[in-house]
C-alpha cells in the first residue's frame, strides 16, 4: 500500500462516530491519561484549561485526562497532581470541560487513588499513611503501609462516587476509573499485593470486589446515560511483566462482574497495542476484553511511534514515529472500538488532525523534552 493511500485509509476508519454508553464520541481518537503535575495546589489552571482545548480542536474526539485524586486522604502524594475534589479544584476542572466541548470534543476525568504507591510525608496530607489491600509494595516481603479495614474500604468507595457525581454536575462526559499499572483498584485484583483472607481477597472474584462495589456505587450516583469507563492492565509500575490473568477465561472472571456492575467501557492499557494478549491468538488485550465482555473498548500503547514506552519518557527516551498499518488492520476487524494516543499527542498538539486529514507524513518523533511544558 502506498503511503497516500495508508494514509486515506487512517483518514477513513478514524473519523468514524462511536458510541461509549450513553456517549456518541465524534471520531476514534482518544488522548490518553498521561501525569503532568502542572496543578499547584491541585488546581488546574489556565494553562491546563488550553492543554487539553487545543487537542480537542485538533480533532481528538474524546479527552481522557491525566489522574485526578479522589478525596481521600492517601490518594495522591503530590500537590502539584490535580484533585477532583474542593471548591477551586472542580471550578477548575468546570473549565476544563467547557473548553473542551467549545472546541468540539469530549471529555472525562480519570479518578484515581495511588494506594500502596504513596509515600508517607508528601502531601496532599502529609501525614496520611500509604493504604492497600495488604500494605504490600509491588515486590516487597512484608507489608510497609496500611491494610485497609472495612471502614476504609467504605470511604475509598465514597470517594470515588462523589467525584463521579462531581463530574457530572460541572460538564463532564462521564468519568474514567484508574484501575491499571499498579495503583489502588490494581493492588487489590493482583495477587502479588492482595494477601487478604476476607471478601476482599482469595480468588479472583473475591480480589475484583473492591473496584465491582465502586462501579456500582459511581453507576448507582450518576444518570443511567453517563457512561463508567474502567481502565486496567495486566502490567505494573516496577513490574511490567506482571499478569491478573494467564487465560481468556481467567481474564472473563475479572471483567464479567465489572460489566455487571455497570462499566459500559473499558480501557486495556498495554505498553504495546499490537503484542497479542494470549496463545493461539492475535487478539491483543482489548481484543479480548470486547470479545469477553460485548462492551466497546479503548487500545493503547505506543501508538503511532515506534520505540520506549511513556514511563521511559521520564529518563530520557525518544521515539521514532510508527505507521498505523497494524493498529487500522485490527480497527478492520472490530478489534476494538477506539484508540488512545499518548506520547505522539503529547508531542504534537496536532496529531489526530494531520492524521484526519491524511497528513500522516507531518507528524513529529517523540522528543521527551515535551514533558518539561504543557504545549
Amino acid at each position: 500500500m502506498t503511503v497516500a493511500a495508508s494514509a486515506s485509509r487512517a483518514a477513513e476508519i478514524l473519523s468514524r462516530p462511536v458510541s461509549l454508553g450513553g456517549l456518541t464520541v465524534p471520531n476514534r481518537i482518544a488522548m490518553a491519561p498521561m501525569t503532568r503535575m502542572f496543578s499547584p495546589g491541585g488546581v488546574p489552571g489556565e494553562d491546563v484549561v488550553s492543554y487539553y482545548a487545543r487537542r480537542a480542536a485538533a480533532g481528538v474526539g474524546l479527552i481522557v485526562t491525566e489522574g485526578t485524586y479522589v478525596g481521600h486522604e492517601s490518594a495522591g502524594q503530590s500537590d502539584r497532581v490535580p484533585r477532583f475534589h474542593g471548591e477551586e479544584q472542580l471550578a477548575g476542572w468546570a473549565k476544563v470541560a467547557e473548553a473542551v466541548h467549545a472546541a468540539g470534543g469530549t471529555i472525562v476525568p480519570q479518578l484515581w487513588h495511588i494506594g500502596m504507591v504513596r509515600n508517607q510525608g508528601e502531601p496532599p496530607v502529609a501525614d496520611a499513611p500509604a493504604v492497600g489491600p495488604s500494605g504490600l509494595r509491588i515486590g516487597a516481603a512484608e507489608p510497609t503501609g496500611k491494610a485497609m479495614t472495612q471502614a476504609d474500604i467504605d470511604a475509598v468507595i465514597g470517594a470515588f462516587a462523589e467525584a463521579a457525581a462531581a463530574a457530572e454536575r460541572i460538564g463532564f462526559d462521564g468519568v474514567e476509573l484508574h484501575g491499571a499499572h499498579g495503583y489502588l483498584l490494581d493492588q487489590f485484583l493482583w495477587e502479588g499485593t492482595n494477601r487478604r483472607t476476607d471478601a476482599y481477597g482469595g480468588d479472583r472474584v473475591a480480589r475484583v470486589k473492591l473496584a465491582e462495589e465502586i462501579v456500582a456505587a459511581v453507576r448507582g450516583t450518576v444518570s443511567a446515560d453517563f457512561p463508567v469507563i474502567f481502565r486496567y492492565s495486566q502490567w505494573k509500575q516496577d513490574a511490567y511483566d506482571a499478569r491478573l490473568a494467564e487465560t481468556p477465561e481467567e481474564l472473563e472472571a475479572i471483567l464479567s462482574p465489572l460489566a455487571a456492575a455497570g462499566v459500559d467501557a473499558f480501557h486495556a492499557s498495554t505498553r504495546r497495542y499490537w503484542l497479542p494478549e494470549f496463545e493461539d491468538s492475535d487478539l491483543n488485550l482489548a481484543g479480548w476484553t470486547k470479545k469477553l465482555t460485548g462492551r466497546p473498548t479503548i487500545t493503547v500503547g505506543s501508538v503511532g511511534l515506534d520505540g520506549g514506552d511513556f514511563l521511559k519518557s521520564f529518563q530520557g527516551h525518544g521515539a521514532e514515529v510508527g505507521d498505523l498499518d497494524n493498529l487500522l488492520d485490527r480497527f478492520e476487524r472490530d478489534e476494538f472500538d477506539m484508540v488512545a494516543v499518548g506520547r505522539a499527542l503529547l508531542q504534537d498538539p496536532e496529531w489526530a488532525r494531520k492524521v484526519l486529514d491524511g497528513r500522516f507524513e507531518d507528524v513529529a518523533p517523540y522528543n521527551p523534552a515535551s514533558l518539561k511544558s504543557l504545549s
